[in-house]
């Protein structure tokens, strides 16, 4: 399974579209995601990493790691190595750059496809994954991916997007039809790229229906968390 929204309107899979799309905005996507959520995304990224402090992962996974933001949030934890991968070597080129600044010896990022990981059975204490399942090309592939890589008893951790209820709710979808897509045009340059996210967002089984292909990739004690009014849901999964 995975949702049969694309980023182009093209005959490229999507795979190779959300590839095409996050080098296309690379540049941009820092900025974009602080200027787009009001800096509220550091705060989710902090509270998941206070949330896997209890499991004391010493090494890491970071899927679909992008610019390497959870990746770096997660040395807090003290781990022994952390390794992201992304299929954008744009994305990852802007993440080695903050790695090479601050002089940082046990994050390595690489390029790697999140449905075909390249790591053994049983590898690491945690893989997290932060706004990177709903583009996915199959969900439960990745899902599986992630579980086989996971030492049993740990935890996969996954962020996501989800959709608020009430008052709330039908602001943040005029919000994501409206500004935001006008707002990552003008500093992207990239419009597609700022429509695709609300409509996969608005594709992606969330909340109940999420957690349950996650029971069926067979993890287990699989949880939900909210957060700023159900904009952002961190999953939690043992392995």
């Amino acid at each position: 399974m995975g949702t049969k929204v694309k980023p182009y309107q093209t005959e490229n899979s999507k795979k190779e579209q959300v590839q095409q799309m996050f080098d296309n905005i690379a540049h941009r996507y820092d900025f974009l995601n602080r200027f787009l959520s009001l800096g509220i995304d550091i705060g989710w990224r902090k509270k998941a990493v206070a949330m896997l402090e209890k499991h004391q992962p010493k090494r890491i996974l970071d899927v679909a790691t992008g610019t390497a933001d959870f990746a770096l949030a997660t040395l807090k934890l003290n781990p022994d190595e952390v390794i992201g991968i992304d299929i954008s070597e744009g994305m990852l080129d802007i993440g080695r750059k903050k790695i090479a600044n601050k002089a940082i010896a046990n994050v390595r990022l690489e390029n790697g496809d999140s449905e075909n990981l390249r790591f053994e059975d049983d590898s690491f204490d945690a893989v997290i994954v932060a706004f990177g399942v709903r583009n996915f090309e199959n969900l439960e592939q990745g899902l599986k991916e992630i579980n086989r890589v996971l030492k049993p008893g740990g935890i996969a951790m996954i962020l996501e997007f989800s959709k608020p209820k009430g008052l709330f709710g039908l602001f943040f979808k005029v919000y994501n039809k409206t500004l935001l897509p006008l707002w990552g045009k003008l500093f992207s340059g990239d419009s597609a790229a700022y429509t695709y996210l609300p409509e996969s967002v608005a594709a992606f089984p969330e909340g109940d229906i999420f957690k349950n292909i996650m029971r069926g990739c067979a993890y287990h004690k699989v949880e939900d968390r909210r957060l700023t009014f159900g904009v952002c849901s961190i999953y939690t999964g043992i392995k």
